[in-house]
């Protein structure tokens, strides 16, 4: 029987990839002509309380997790990309930022829009249609927000990184040989990517919003922050199942996060895929 090779994924960093394997996370940043690593051990809640591995709940403690990970990782491959040296941000930091980031998102896509439809709600008598019209600008705003930082160069080369890594995870889930050229062959598109899991999010919000019905303002930015949880962890169990299926019903479904990945990746060079093949070893070894 052919073993089942475990799940690897990852993140763009400043001049680097992080990889995250079953066991083990590794950061791998370039610096000049080298490549600094970083290898740690996997350390989770649901290791703990076994019941945070269950369905739904794994996918809203993996959110988490991920993004105080994404938080500390970009921490140390900003110190070592800008001569920092490797200073870590404190748990008081990472909260901040934690905290920072959560409420911008909320303010952005899920406060903005609620607010702009108010003013045009008196004209739809329909809920449903107002969800509908709510949800379609949140993915607006979604596009435009990814559209306007992909034309920054900083983020640029962080999604040429993106495109590393994404074709690196390829290259290890062909069972070829890790090495740039034949990384360099694959796509820079993967169904587990974070962005399709975004794209995700805000389709399963349009659907169970649209259970809630229309209350006022303030009760329907509130629940809409309630349901966040919820809304992660089945959007998490979707990509999941994406990540394995060979359905062509739910191939379909991802299609718009795939598409979106075009926006949140680029191709990147030997280099790049020197970094990203170096910290998808650094979780295999």
């Amino acid at each position: 029987m052919q073993q089942v090779k475990p799940n690897i994924g990852g993140q763009a960093v400043i001049e680097g990839v992080m990889m995250r394997g079953p066991k083990t996370t590794a950061i791998a940043v370039r610096k000049n002509d080298d490549i600094i690593m970083k290898t740690e051990l996997n350390h989770s809640l649901s290791d703990k309380y076994k019941f945070l591995k269950l369905p739904i709940l794994r996918g809203i403690l993996a959110l988490v997790e991920m993004l105080v990970l994404g938080i500390q990782t970009l921490s140390y491959s900003a110190g070592i990309a800008g001569d920092d040296g490797e200073e870590q941000l404190t748990g008081r930091d990472i909260a901040l930022a934690l905290i920072s980031a959560v409420g911008f998102a909320i303010l952005l896509f899920i406060v903005l829009p609620t607010v702009v439809v108010r003013f045009i709600s008196g004209s739809i008598e329909s809920s449903l249609l107002l969800n509908f019209v709510e949800g379609i600008l949140r993915i607006t705003i979604f596009l435009i927000y990814i559209t306007v930082i992909s034309s920054m160069k900083d983020i640029r080369r962080v999604f040429e990184y993106h495109g590393a890594e994404h074709k690196a995870v390829h290259c290890y889930e062909h069972d070829e040989k890790l090495t740039p050229e034949n990384a360099k062959k694959y796509t820079t598109i993967h169904p587990r990517c974070g962005t399709s899991f975004m794209m995700v999010v805000m389709v399963v919000s349009i659907l169970l919003f649209s259970f809630l019905g229309w209350p006022g303002i303030i009760l329907r930015i509130v629940s809409r922050i309630v349901m966040l949880p919820l809304v992660s962890g089945i959007s998490y169990e979707f990509i999941r199942l994406a990540g394995r299926s060979k359905s062509p019903f739910i191939r379909a479904l991802n299609t718009p996060g795939m598409w979106l990945q075009k926006l949140t990746t680029r191709e990147p060079d030997k280099h790049q895929l020197e970094v990203a093949i170096a910290a998808l070893k650094g979780v295999l070894n």
